[in-house]
């Protein structure tokens, strides 16, 4: 039976004791999930946690691969390459927002002021991360 009802840092503690302890490799969730006892669930909530508190409290920045799940990697090589790939993966999130939904607005109302100011402003986001991507 899981534990539902943990908090947050209780699970991204747990999570972070076990990537520790995995270091330098990684682990799935579920590897995770056998790792520490708790639900996918609780080990995506606790992942979570990690990304928005504890890698800044830890100074360990967490990186994802395909091949070794999550990772506490030790590289500053693999920090960057993983950096990159989120940036690009932004990047091209920012270019369908922009395609699909922004764009048509500005065009069916070529004169509204609000839309004016946020195409103004993604479009500054769009290339300070086409930069970024082409930085390295």
């Amino acid at each position: 039976m899981g534990r539902s009802r943990l908090a947050e840092n209780v699970c991204g503690e747990q999570v972070r004791v076990a990537l520790m302890e995995a270091r330098p490799a990684g682990l799935t969730i579920p590897q995770l999930t056998a790792a520490t006892g708790l639900t996918p669930y609780q080990v995506r909530k606790g992942l979570l946690f990690i990304r928005e508190v504890g890698a800044m409290a830890h100074l360990t920045p967490l990186t994802w691969s395909r091949a070794s799940g999550y990772a506490f990697a030790d590289d500053p090589a693999v920090w960057l390459a993983y950096t990159m790939a989120v940036l690009r993966a932004e990047l091209t999130r920012v270019n369908r927002l922009i395609t699909a939904t922004i764009a048509p607005c500005a065009q069916s109302y070529p004169h509204d002021e609000d839309i004016a100011i946020v195409m103004g402003q993604i479009n500054g986001v769009q290339a300070t991360l086409r930069a970024l991507t082409r930085a390295r």
